[in-house]
């Protein structure tokens, strides 16, 4: 009988340091990560949606004072964007276009990131029933995300290795699924980075001069409006390839527009929504929007309640509608195929 006592009070002490064990390692993860000053990771994300892949050349930045910056880069065409916050807002940046979105966000805290780390320590650290497995490698921790432009992401597994570094974070669907992946190469902490670093004008194509100016008005009075015209049109109409049940192509316009075209498809019925694709405006470097950024396709874009936007192949699509959920939204925006209908 007192070996069978001696027992349970082994195992039960074995049970309580395990618990314990896995609270403190969420607890110092937790303080390394919010009480650095600064990091910069690198890594690559991995994107899946229908039957389709997205990699990206991810690299983040943080710095105290909540000034963030992620570097995207699209390996299927080396498009790059850049998501930026810092004392003056939080922009969305294509430095080959010369573009910057402006948004009214709270970005980065009002949803899940995968590819910064205060948002996912905020989801281990929200659930309280976050499960810690040890690994060969360190350990793996599991807990909810919040990702409310994707209903069907339920939960994130983040693989921490022996020097308590995050190495991998997947993103899972209600079904175990791995709908994103993203594979740490290497982090940095306490780093410093240049002055300008987080100032969106760094990362912005400077505007012509006066005389560039002056010369393009000289072309353009020369015979040379003919050509500008071609490369503003919209030669081929994109469809999207998902539309609700009961709802139907009724409308198809095509406008002139300072820069170019906008095409607008109107699809009227039970679950009615607009369909926009505009050349793009050289003459305007910045938009103000509201929303949050958005990974949409091959590109980020702007999210709200009743509108997708997006620039893919220098058009901006954008998809309008006060009836279809952000859900249904999302879906008609993920289904415009780059395989378009000619006019």
């Amino acid at each position: 009988m007192k070996k069978i006592f001696i027992f349970l009070g082994v195992l039960f002490f074995m049970c309580g340091c395990g618990k314990l064990g896995s609270k403190d390692i969420v607890k110092e993860l937790n303080n390394k990560i919010n009480n650095s000053k600064s990091y910069h990771l690198t890594a690559t994300l991995d994107i899946y949606r229908n039957e389709e892949k997205y990699t990206y050349d991810v690299d983040s930045s943080y710095k105290s004072d909540n000034l963030f910056k992620v570097d995207l880069i699209n390996k299927n065409n080396e498009h790059e964007q850049i998501i930026l916050k810092n004392d003056e807002g939080v922009y969305v940046l294509t430095p080959s276009l010369n573009k910057s979105f402006k948004f009214q966000s709270d970005w980065p805290y009002n949803n899940s990131q995968i590819y910064l780390l205060q948002p996912i320590m905020k989801d281990i650290t929200n659930d309280k029933d976050n499960k810690v497995e040890s690994t060969d490698s360190g350990y793996t921790i599991t807990s909810n995300v919040s990702y409310s432009t994707e209903k069907d992401y339920a939960k994130q597994k983040v693989y921490v290795d022996k020097e308590n570094n995050i190495t991998k974070v997947e993103i899972l669907d209600s079904s175990d699924s791995v709908k994103m992946s993203l594979n740490i190469i290497n982090i940095e902490y306490n780093c410093k980075f240049e002055k300008d670093y987080f100032d969106a004008k760094k990362y912005q194509i400077t505007t012509p001069n006066e005389e560039n100016k002056e010369l393009d008005n000289q072309e353009e009075n020369s015979n040379q409006t003919e050509e500008k015209q071609t490369t503003s049109k919209i030669e081929d109409i994109v469809y999207p390839m998902y539309v609700p049940v009961d709802t139907y192509l009724t409308g198809q316009d095509v406008v002139e527009t300072n820069s170019g075209e906008r095409v607008i498809l109107t699809f009227s019925g039970e679950s009615a929504f607009t369909v926009v694709q505009e050349t793009l405006d050289d003459n305007e470097s910045t938009n103000y929007v509201y929303g949050d950024p958005y990974l949409i396709l091959d590109t980020v874009g702007s999210v709200t309640d009743s509108y997708v936007s997006w620039i893919s192949d220098g058009v901006e699509y954008s998809i309008i509608s006060d009836v279809l959920s952000l859900d249904e939204l999302l879906t008609v925006a993920q289904s415009i195929s780059v395989n378009a209908v000619a006019k």
